[in-house]
């Protein structure tokens, strides 16, 4: 079949189908729960507000827009992460046209973003690094526009999208950095005008809430996020050795992305002309922000976590296809391509294999079972409708809020002694409540005997 233009389009679609039905599935059939991020993120959801005590608001906006479609279907989250997947993909594709003549080269720079995982093995997991991703790539998109058009709406776009990425996660702050570095310096050399000044007005406009927020609740979030980093325990050592096990996480991380990549080029050798423009945007977006992160691990002495990385390699294909592109020939492609089909099948299945042989997982809580018994009970004893579970425990309350048929609302409560529930006859200063280890045992023994 002749690689033309059409031919690479619909190679890519049927890729990106591929990979949403693939993790949409497998997660789907092989696990018993949903993983613990997507259960916060759905007991934030069931009590909407402009922030909550960990992240910003994006990912319970979303998990409950797909709740109020599909209710309590686990495969519908699944879903949910892989639409953000696949956004993300199709938007590096769209991005990558505009850097290379050669259309396969746009396609390779998507296909090796299979060599790290987390575009799929870890994606099942929907959270606020999963929804954060397409609104980095679509920021980094609008942003290119920006400066290669000029048009007004290209920049309001990267006022918005940008506005969308702080709503999902503060990292975002990041690439955030990465471009403003670029505005900066090609507005000094007259390449862009104030026209990217409107930017700000959606950018603010979307913040404005979540910063309201923020100062009616002494930033909660932020201080969360700062305690998980370890900011005050650091000593002399902590800067040194923090930033060099993140260094060494990175490459653990991308040692497959560049297997995949020196099958398709292994001499390596480039010049850089830092004049280039395409060459000092994909600077500023692959390799600034990951450089700032590293900076802030050794300046502070802070840990960063692995999973925080996320979205930061979307555009790593595009990077070294881009730098590199004069020495990949189509005499390689056979072997990269034998080496992505391995992955993006291999992946899949390692996860089902886990899945179904590694045990005392999340996902292999009985969540739908425990809400089952708690109903039951309820409507033995003539109880009303659940309308609120207040635990200190977001896993267990949690899953209560999202399995229970009333959905009722998740409070979270660290002086809560045990998992409370509020019923329309029952309130709770009558504490009526269900704890945990007595419902939960009172089922094992239920479904030991049902399997006699």
């Amino acid at each position: 079949m002749t690689l033309n233009k059409k031919n690479l389009n619909n190679l890519f679609y049927i890729f990106v189908t591929l990979h949403l039905i693939i993790w949409t599935i497998v997660p789907s059939t092989t696990n018993n729960n949903l993983p613990l991020d997507t259960i916060e993120a759905l007991a934030w959801g069931s009590n909407l507000d402009w922030g909550f005590n960990k992240h910003p608001p994006m990912s319970a906006f979303l998990v409950e827009i797909f709740y109020q479609i599909f209710g309590s279907q686990d495969w519908a989250y699944y879903l949910l992460s892989q639409i953000c997947v696949i956004i993300s993909f199709f938007v590096v594709f769209k991005f990558a046209e505009d850097f290379f003549e050669n259309k396969i080269f746009c396609f390779l720079s998507v296909l090796l973003l299979e060599g790290i995982y987390f575009y799929n093995f870890t994606t099942p997991e929907f959270n606020v690094n999963v929804c954060l991703m397409p609104f980095w790539a679509l920021t980094v998109l609008y942003l290119w526009k920006g400066f290669k058009d000029n048009k007004i709406i290209d920049w309001f776009l990267v006022g918005l999208f940008a506005g969308f990425g702080f709503l999902s996660k503060y990292l975002f702050i990041y690439l955030g950095f990465g471009l403003d570095i670029f505005i900066i310096y090609m507005i000094y050399k007259r390449k862009i005008d104030f026209k990217c000044m409107v930017s700000i007005i959606p950018f603010l406009i979307v913040l404005l809430p979540h910063l309201i927020w923020l100062t009616e609740n002494n930033y909660i979030t932020i201080n969360y996020g700062l305690d998980r980093t370890g900011t005050g325990d650091q000593n002399f050592l902590d800067h040194i050795i923090h930033p060099l096990i993140f260094l060494g996480k990175q490459i653990g991380i991308l040692m497959l992305f560049f297997l995949m990549f020196l099958f398709l080029n292994n001499k390596l050798k480039t010049k850089f002309n830092f004049k280039d423009d395409k060459l000092l945007f994909l600077l500023s977006i692959n390799i600034i922000p990951i450089a700032l992160v590293f900076l802030t691990s050794m300046i502070m002495g802070v840990k960063i976590r692995t999973m925080w990385m996320t979205p930061f390699y979307l555009f790593f294909g595009v990077f070294f296809i881009y730098v590199f592109q004069s020495q990949i020939t189509n005499k390689k492609f056979k072997f990269f391509f034998t080496t992505f089909f391995i992955l993006f099948f291999l992946s899949p299945f390692t996860y089902a294999y886990i899945s179904n042989t590694q045990h005392l997982k999340r996902t292999d809580y009985r969540g739908a079972d425990n809400a089952k018994y708690v109903e039951d009970y309820l409507k033995d004893n003539n109880f009303g409708k659940v309308e609120m579970v207040i635990s200190n425990d977001v896993w267990e309350a949690g899953n209560l809020c999202y399995h229970l048929k009333s959905r009722p609302v998740c409070v979270f409560n660290q002086n809560a002694k045990h998992t409370f529930i509020n019923t329309d006859n029952y309130n709770f200063e009558n504490e009526t409540y269900f704890d945990q280890h007595l419902f939960n045992d009172i089922l094992d023994k239920q479904l030991e005997k049902n399997n006699k």
